[in-house]
C-alpha cells in the first residue's frame, strides 16, 4: 500500500491528521474483509437451501454467519477468520452431503 511517505511530492496537509486517516483506512479494510466473508457464507447458505433442500441448516449457517462476522469485528486478531471457518463448513456439507 503506497502511503504518504512512499508517494513522492504528497503528504497529509496540517489540517488532516495522518496517523488517523491511516488508522480509519485500516478499519476500512478489515471492515470489508470481515463483510465479504459473511456475504460468501449466506451465498452458500442459500446454495445449501436451493440444492439440497436443507433450509434449516440454511437458516442456520446464515445466523452463525453473522455471529462470526461480530466476533471477528470484535477481535481483531481473529478477523477474517472466523467467517471463514463457517463458510468452510457449509462449503463441506454442499459439496460432500
Amino acid at each position: 500500500m503506497a502511503d504518504s511517505q512512499t508517494v513522492p511530492g504528497h503528504a497529509y496537509s496540517p489540517a488532516m491528521d495522518g496517523a488517523t486517516h491511516e488508522q480509519t483506512y485500516r478499519g476500512f479494510v478489515r471492515f470489508v474483509e470481515i463483510a465479504t466473508g459473511v456475504v460468501i457464507c449466506w451465498v452458500l447458505a442459500l446454495a445449501i437451501g436451493g440444492i439440497r433442500e436443507a433450509w434449516l441448516l440454511a437458516i442456520v449457517g446464515v445466523v452463525a454467519s453473522g455471529a462470526a462476522g461480530a466476533v471477528g469485528a470484535l477481535a481483531p486478531a481473529v478477523g477474517w477468520r472466523a467467517p471463514l471457518v463457517v463458510g468452510l463448513l457449509l462449503a463441506a456439507y454442499l459439496f460432500f452431503a
